[in-house]
């Protein structure tokens, strides 16, 4: 698996997400899966004129 690295300000955004002490690849995982929904959601919207 890659390693990244944050800046703080980036982990203490993160930090104010996470639910019972979630892992920070359980909330990226999340996110990223938000991101991907909206996106299709626009692209699926924009379909429909």
């Amino acid at each position: 698996m890659p390693q990244i690295h944050l800046d703080q300000e980036t982990v203490e955004r993160l930090d104010a997400l996470r639910v019972d002490n979630e892992e920070y690849d359980e909330i990226v995982t999340e996110l990223i899966n938000i991101y991907e929904a909206e996106e299709l959601t626009l692209f699926r919207s924009s379909d429909v004129e």
